[in-house]
């Protein structure tokens, strides 16, 4: 079956995290996606975390975004280099990068230059502020914009203070913001017929995902505090509550799930006490109600609450490890995790996070080893084997 994609090629500048995340989703999805790096490689493929794997120039982190690609090698200090890349511009749908802004420019290969060889390009181009404003040339990384952008002032513990998520979530809300402007500019362009260029900023697409909290302060004057576990709601009954053996999430919001929980713990009782007789009492008496809840969650260990209160109609999750839910029975089911054979055994990656009735997306092959597409690559664009042999010679390949 077809995938969305197919057909849209992709001339892909982008390294680390943010961009590759954009152009992966794309990849999943059908689009031929030539990466681009310098000759020595880009930094992801040796990340510290498996001396084994980044001896490969494979490290997990690079493996994680740079499924389905092609690796094509290029030295862009080299007028042979820019004119291989000017030639391939010609000839792609989308050119992505993820460099500050002015790079590509003095290099000769920024969106003017290209679309003025190819007017139906589509130019994405992602950094920390975007092309314009005061801050444009100050570097992005995904800790400076939890900081920045407001994440961290709501994350965390008031006794422990701010801290940063668990994973790099602007640099990947990045990525998908990137994919999204890709895809709505190749729509645009069936109706238009021409390219344009995307300025894709990490903050402004973070705060993108902010946007009620941004909206409870612009509306309501609301300042936002750390909350710790605490959900949005700020339901008593929507936070982190100890059991037998760890912790159980409950995300506990309406009345009937209330209701629910209540009953599945046993304390029937509390439902005609005073003190919790709505959403605002529980809130003024939560330490109360919390001293209530967990002395009966003490009675058995999270998993096994987590069966009973979600078949009671609370909904609620005990804490998973990533090496526990990538096996999780509604994973497996769905076939979330794709599966890979590769030269180095089998391989588990995870692939587009939504599902298409035909034509989803797909993992076809692992990251590709450094240049092991620049000889196809330069074969597609013309050059003869001699002729690659004379640019491996002179290192512009």
């Amino acid at each position: 079956m077809t995938r969305p994609f197919e057909g849209v090629k992709i001339l892909d500048f982008t390294q680390v995290l943010a961009g590759p995340y954009a152009s992966y989703q794309l990849a999943l999805l059908g689009a031929d996606v030539i990466k681009v790096e310098r000759r020595e490689g880009e930094d992801m493929r040796r990340t510290p975390l498996s001396r084994e794997w980044a001896e490969r120039g494979l490290a997990p982190a690079f493996q994680a975004v740079n499924g389905n690609k092609r690796s094509l090698t290029l030295d862009l200090q080299k007028p042979d280099a820019i004119a291989i890349v000017k030639r391939l511009a010609s000839q792609v749908d989308v050119v992505m990068e993820n460099f500050r802004p002015g790079v590509m420019d003095k290099l000769g290969i920024g969106y003017e230059a290209l679309s003025a060889i190819n007017p139906r390009l589509i130019y994405c181009a992602v950094s920390g502020f975007g092309q314009t404003g005061p801050d444009r040339l100050r570097p992005g990384y995904d800790g400076k914009m939890q900081a920045l952008s407001g994440i961290m002032a709501i994350t965390g513990h008031p006794e422990t203070g701010p801290t940063r998520a668990g994973f790099a979530v602007c640099d990947v809300l990045s990525g998908a913001t990137a994919a999204f402007g890709v895809s709505s500019a190749l729509y645009q362009r069936d109706g238009t017929g021409k390219g344009q260029l995307i300025d894709v900023s990490m903050l402004e697409a973070t705060l993108a995902f902010l946007s009620g909290q941004i909206a409870d302060w612009s509306v309501a004057g609301h300042r936002q505090q750390l909350s710790g576990n605490q959900a949005v709601s700020r339901r008593a009954t929507a936070n982190l509550f100890k059991c037998g053996d760890g912790y159980i999430l409950l995300a506990v919001n309406n009345e009937k799930q209330y209701r629910a929980l209540m009953g599945a713990l046993g304390r029937e009782d509390t439902l005609t006490d005073p003190r919790f007789a709505d959403w605002f009492a529980r809130n003024d008496n939560e330490g109360a109600l919390r001293a209530i809840i967990e002395a009966a969650l003490a009675k058995r260990p999270a998993r096994e609450w987590e069966t009973i209160l979600e078949d009671a109609g609370a909904p609620c999750a005990s804490i998973w490890k990533i090496e526990e839910v990538i096996d999780h029975p509604q994973i497996a089911a769905r076939g979330a995790i794709q599966q890979l054979d590769t030269p180095y055994g089998r391989l588990r990656f995870a692939g587009s996070g939504f599902k298409l009735a035909h034509g989803g997306g797909r993992l076809d092959r692992m990251a590709p080893e450094l240049g092991a597409d620049t000889d196809a690559v330069l074969g597609e664009l013309g050059f003869d084997a001699a002729e690659v042999a004379r640019l491996r010679a002179r290192e512009v390949v």
